[in-house]
């Protein structure tokens, strides 16, 4: 059973339906509840490894579903902290709680600044409107 769709406030959203949730100089990463959904259930998560760098609007991993295999964007670029292994033996949930027990990776921003091209929740669903 999915998640409802919702997106929360205080995130940061990237066109590509992934979400950053930034605390000073790192930040949590995963998909939106529109990528989910769009995805179908998923039964697989290929993380990067801890302590690799990765990159803005470049891939650091997939996620497997049923339909499909997708290529992750990273929102921001950082050095990977922490990849949710959780996630990785369960990758339903990240159907069941995307912003929550799904997260992805956690990363060390390399460069704050970025985040100010992220979208706010209000620019983030008018992006979904216009899909």
């Amino acid at each position: 059973m999915g998640a409802e769709e919702s997106y929360p406030e205080g995130l940061k959203y990237h066109k590509e339906h992934d979400w950053a949730k930034i605390e000073g100089d790192t930040a949590t990463v995963g998909v939106t509840w529109y990528a989910q959904d769009a995805l179908g259930e998923i039964v697989h998560f290929e993380g990067p490894e801890e302590g690799s760098s990765v990159a803005k609007d470049e891939s650091y991993g997939e996620v497997e579903s049923v339909k499909a295999v997708s290529d992750l964007v990273a929102p921001l670029s950082g050095e990977v902290l922490e990849v949710n292994s959780a996630v990785q033996e369960a990758p339903e949930t990240i159907n069941e709680d995307p912003y929550g027990r799904g997260w992805l990776i956690k990363i060390r921003l390399s460069d704050e600044s970025e985040a100010e091209g992220l979208m706010d929740v209000a620019a983030y669903r008018q992006l979904l409107e216009e899909q």
